[in-house]
């Protein structure tokens, strides 16, 4: 038992030091370190006052450090409830249809790739986007690559923000998403990219970037950025998220990633 309660324990430190790297909570969890120890060593050198001081500060840091590490818990929560004991189908789709999105989706891509126009597509797994869906313009259209492509096209009310997708739906345009709170990203991306990083730090969302600039597909997942993919490579990809997991009932699933 006893083995088994620091497997559990190592298991936990493990998984959140994976889930603050990369972001801003890692230099807070120094700062608190830092704290920490300081209220020590004020207490071993007979420094009362000092001491006294940074205790209470601690005291009152417990509620702070909920504030501020808030985006984290949430995090953790929200990948918690996307466990497979909480997982439920999304919709039910043939394989003809399924590809059929597919690829549209990758068509639309490789078309604003060509073109160097750029676009924003994200795509809903298990959390719910519709704080962001309820920032943009309702469409709730079905998926297709020429809706797609003229949403995107430059100079145009919907051509700003992203496209939500959600099934088979094109639930808004125009969206309104947060920015990756990644300190370590590369300065040559756009806001696009790191809209799109951003969602998938804070959801299970899958992101379609494509940059105005070079004409770079990429793809955002759990916070993770992939480039220079071709359409194929795409396709490959959303393939591999629209995941058959009980082909008696007909009924796709999201693929659980936990990258």
């Amino acid at each position: 038992m006893d083995l088994l309660d620091i497997a559990i324990v190592a298991l936990v430190v493990y998984k959140a030091i994976q889930l603050i790297k990369g972001t801003r909570a890692v230099q807070l969890l120094k700062g608190l370190v830092v704290l920490v120890v300081s209220t020590k060593a004020s207490e071993w050198l007979g420094l009362y006052t000092i001491n006294w001081l940074l205790r209470n500060a601690m005291t009152v840091g417990v509620i702070a450090l909920l504030i501020v590490f808030q985006p984290e818990l949430r995090r953790g929560l929200e990948q918690l409830g996307r466990g497979r004991f909480f997982s439920t189908p999304l919709f039910g789709l043939g394989e003809e249809e399924l590809n059929f999105i597919i690829d549209h989706i990758a068509g639309a891509a490789g078309e604003l790739s060509k073109d160097k126009t750029g676009a924003l597509m994200v795509l809903e797994k298990q959390t719910g986007l519709n704080e962001y869906i309820e920032t943009g313009i309702q469409i709730n259209g079905n998926v297709s690559a020429e809706l797609l492509m003229n949403i995107f096209v430059p100079n145009t009310p919907l051509h700003d923000g992203a496209v939500i997708i959600r099934n088979d739906k094109i639930m808004a345009a125009s969206c309104y998403l947060p920015l990756t709170e990644n300190p370590n990203l590369s300065k040559e991306l756009g806001t696009r990219h790191r809209a799109g990083l951003g969602v998938t730090e804070q959801s299970d969302a899958v992101a379609i970037i494509v940059s105005e600039e070079t004409g770079i597909i990429s793809v955002a997942e759990n916070g993770k950025l992939t480039r220079y993919l071709d359409v194929k490579t795409l396709k490959d990809m959303l393939k591999d998220i629209y995941e058959i997991k009980n082909k008696k009932t007909s009924l796709w699933y999201w693929r659980k990633t936990n990258a």
